[in-house]
């Protein structure tokens, strides 16, 4: 008997000492880079130098985010290391005082109707025309209950705000603005600033679509009536003119004649206060495949809804064709345009174009 019982506490030994070796051998060699790692990363013996310098910069930047009291949610501290990046660049471009003209704002009623709210999943998302804004409207909508797909939605609903169940955060009172403000998943999207200009002067006034006739015959007539140059040129607006009165320090009086239709090309800084408020992500267009996942992710909504297809190609930076449309604008008018949209530039990591280099 007394034998069977020492068999049997060696038994119970040996699985324990395997028990307490498997565990040593999961942390040891757990993926570092797994989605939502709470550990910190571990530099293994068989690292690359490359992976060691993307490790050592990601605990930095950690370390740097906690002690900044930036604001960041634990969340935000897992997040892969271009979002950690954007996040740190848009921190330090909003604290460098030479810039302050250009990237801050005033998170005024503008800026909270460019906010829209989805209360059921806590979720606030600041519209910028023109990098594919309309998708991101329809997956809110959806969340909200409006309609059960994406596919479902009509065209003509996703921008009537009477219609589309998309509350804009300026239709609460101010404490229910800070609540949301403070405690709900805040993102937006961003795109190189000049190839979002193109695009806003193709789309209003050049294919100018039927339901929007003020662009071509209110808006377009005011911008050449100021700024067109050749006064015996009777062609609709063009790039140069559009650039021109974007480029004008003395814009805004045509702004406040225009409205509301200004969303389409004022600055991101403009449209959704990035250094007053604390955004969870920026995405860019440039990146939508990858981020657009991601985004749904965080915020925790991937498995009620996906983004739509986006055709190939869509997304990616054009440098031809922002040449192309540049290459009839003077230096004098683009260098002024830069100087309006420099803080977009700056904040989000976009590149002054070559043309202005030379």
């Amino acid at each position: 008997m007394h034998h069977q019982w020492l068999l049997l506490a060696a038994c119970f030994w040996v699985i324990f000492m395997f028990m307490v070796a498997s565990k040593f051998i999961t942390l040891t060699f757990k993926d570092t880079d797994a989605y939502g790692a709470r550990q910190e990363p571990l530099i293994l013996t068989a690292i690359t130098e490359v992976e060691k310098i993307h490790v050592i910069k990601e605990k930095s930047l950690l370390e740097e985010f906690q002690t900044t009291g930036r604001g960041l949610s634990e969340d935000h501290l897992h997040q892969p290391l271009v979002h950690l990046e954007r996040l740190e660049l848009l921190r330090n471009m909003c604290q460098d005082t030479s810039l302050r003209n250009l990237t801050h704002s005033t998170i005024s009623k503008f800026v909270l109707d460019r906010i829209f709210v989805c209360d059921k999943h806590k979720i606030l998302f600041c519209q910028t025309p023109k990098v594919g804004n309309t998708q991101w409207k329809k997956v809110l909508i959806v969340l909200n209950g409006a309609f059960s797909s994406i596919e479902e939605i009509p065209e003509s609903i996703v921008h009537d705000h009477e219609k589309n169940g998309l509350p804009r955060l300026s239709s609460f009172s101010d404490s229910e603005i800070q609540k949301r403000l403070k405690l709900y998943f805040k993102f937006f999207i961003v795109r190189d600033p000049f190839e979002r200009l193109i695009s806003a002067f193709k789309d209003k006034f050049v294919h100018n679509p039927r339901f929007e006739p003020w662009y071509r015959h209110e808006i377009a007539p005011g911008i050449i009536r100021k700024y067109r140059k050749n006064r015996t040129e009777t062609r609709g607006l063009q790039f140069e003119d559009f650039v021109r009165y974007l480029g004008d320090p003395n814009h805004r009086w045509l702004d406040i004649q225009f409205g509301d239709h200004i969303i389409h090309w004022v600055t991101y800084v403009e449209l959704c206060a990035p250094c007053e408020i604390t955004y969870s992500v920026v995405g860019h267009h440039e990146t939508l495949e990858e981020d657009a996942p991601y985004i749904l992710k965080e915020a925790g909504i991937d498995h009620l809804v996906s983004y739509p297809t986006i055709p190939p190609g869509i997304t990616v930076y054009n440098k031809t064709k922002v040449e192309y449309y540049f290459s009839g604008v003077s230096k004098r008018d683009i260098r002024r345009l830069y100087a309006r949209f420099e803080g977009d530039f700056k904040l989000f990591g976009y590149q002054k174009p070559d043309f202005l280099l030379n």
